[in-house]
């Protein structure tokens, strides 16, 4: 006599609702963990900008005016590599670094551009779509974490 077991494990039905609970999940959480990865590559910027800032500084401790990127002895890209750095003005009563995002960094659009102004005492962090950085302070401050 041959006695019926019973199967155990998924029926293709339950994989399937479980592939599509999982797919939905994942497609709810991958636009907040991609907007933390360029956050944090954003910082990475902050950070070198005002490394560039320090360099400027220590560079104007000895001579009559601010200097190039290339004077100063600063990095031309940030340490995470994700922003191009340029000194886009410097005389002496201050300098503009300019940071641009590079790679896959370019899809932060309203946070492509950060700029960090010495405009004699004035410190001035300005942020943008183009090398303008001329968002509105609203945006301005979130893209500087502010």
């Amino acid at each position: 006599m041959l006695s019926a077991q019973r199967q155990r494990g998924w029926t293709l039905i339950e994989t399937s609702l479980a592939a599509a609970l999982a797919a939905i999940v994942a497609a709810i959480a991958f636009p907040s963990y991609e907007a933390q990865i360029v956050k944090t590559r954003r910082a990475d910027a902050i950070g070198a900008l005002f490394r560039v800032q320090m360099a400027q500084e220590r560079w104007r401790a000895n001579q009559p005016r601010y200097g190039s990127i290339d004077e100063i002895g600063a990095p031309a890209r940030s340490s995470g590599g994700y922003y191009a750095l340029a000194v886009t003005s410097s005389s002496e009563n201050g300098y503009e670094i300019l940071a641009s995002a590079q790679g896959r960094q370019d899809r932060d659009a309203d946070c492509r551009h950060l700029k960090l102004a010495m405009r004699g005492a004035d410190l001035v962090q300005a942020s943008g779509p183009d090398v303008a950085a001329a968002n509105p302070d609203a945006l301005n401050r979130r893209c500087w974490g502010l």
